[in-house]
């Protein structure tokens, strides 16, 4: 069986990214600031509307992945392309990040690789358009039972239950990484994810052993407007909880251990992968055994990184940007 530090599971996507202004936005009729699924014509719309466009392998969990096997873990991710350009890029560039793409791209079918068009404006914001295409059709049968039952480390995406395959691929996986002596987690995606599946994820997060979210999708499964109160029922709830909030402190709860690490305040080039980058320096030191505070320092310094620059993966070497803080 192969013996992989980290692997994740998720959508597949081939992020777009273009800069823009407001008046753009408004014109396109794009919500700022949230991410949006549309269906084929309209994310072929957009993205014929989309000047000086800069591709690479995306989506949420496997950007977090890429981020952990750029920092030499062994890391492996599991998802659906279609056996065309796109999809081609995409497995081409997972390999090249240093991730096993463990999926071969699926030839035949009528569903595209997915994309999403990536709106970055003037103060850094990022406004989604995906399409989500084949990754839609993730199921059961495309978690190979020697990966996710060989993890260390097994990160799932919530946007998976948006479909009644990918959520059985979900929880195939998180039971195949189980038994086989590993941890699993979830990242809870976003306010809207939780609203749609708040009683399943309310479940996850008592069932699975470690969950990371952002203060609205924490108050959004919790029901509630206060943090605090949210935290302290999910703490309550899981093994291992983190809350990061977009510049403030992360708080992070491991039974009676709680820790907030403080953030360096920083002017966002794109916030593109911020959320995903933080992950994959958390999952770093999880894997590598760091203290709570450590893996929360280090999922801050990979979120910085990230938002100096465009794109969600990180260009710097974040292993040296450790050292230099002194956390390895």
């Amino acid at each position: 069986m192969t013996r992989y530090q980290l692997v994740g599971i998720g959508n597949a996507v081939v992020d777009v990214i273009s800069q823009c202004d407001d008046q753009f936005l408004t014109r396109m009729g794009i919500d700022k600031g949230v991410m949006q699924l549309v269906e084929q014509e309209r994310g072929e719309f957009l993205y014929d509307q989309m000047h000086n466009r800069v591709q690479a392998p995306g989506g949420s969990v496997a950007n977090s992945v890429a981020g952990v096997g750029a920092l030499g873990l062994s890391t492996a991710f599991i998802g659906r392309v279609h056996d065309d350009d796109l999809g081609r890029f995409y497995a081409a560039g997972m390999a090249e990040d240093g991730t096993d793409f463990v999926n071969d791209p699926v030839a035949g079918g009528e569903l595209p690789t997915s994309r999403s068009m990536i709106f970055v404006s003037a103060d850094g914001e990022r406004s989604m358009n995906t399409y989500l295409g084949i990754s839609s059709e993730l199921g059961p049968d495309d978690v190979p039972d020697t990966v996710a039952g060989g993890a260390q480390i097994l990160f799932l995406e919530g946007y998976l239950y948006d479909k009644p395959k990918g959520k059985q691929a979900f929880e195939r996986a998180a039971e195949l990484c189980r038994a086989g002596g590993g941890q699993a987690g979830i990242a809870l995606s976003d306010p809207f994810c939780v609203d749609r599946h708040r009683a399943d994820f309310r479940r996850l997060v008592k069932s699975l052993d470690y969950v990371i979210g952002n203060e609205h999708e924490w108050k959004s499964l919790y029901e509630t407007d206060d943090l605090g109160t949210a935290l302290e029922q999910a703490a309550a709830d899981s093994g291992l909880i983190v809350c990061t909030r977009s510049g403030h402190d992360v708080v992070l709860v491991r039974g009676e251990e709680t820790v907030t690490v403080p953030v360096t305040p920083v002017t966002p080039v794109d916030a593109t992968g911020a959320g995903d980058q933080f992950a994959a320096g958390f999952l770093y030191g999880l894997a590598t055994g760091q203290a709570l505070e450590v893996a929360g320092r280090m999922g801050c310094i990979a979120a910085a990184e990230v938002i100096g620059h465009y794109g969600a993966r990180p260009e710097a070497d974040v292993l040296a940007l450790f050292r230099a803080e002194g956390l390895i």
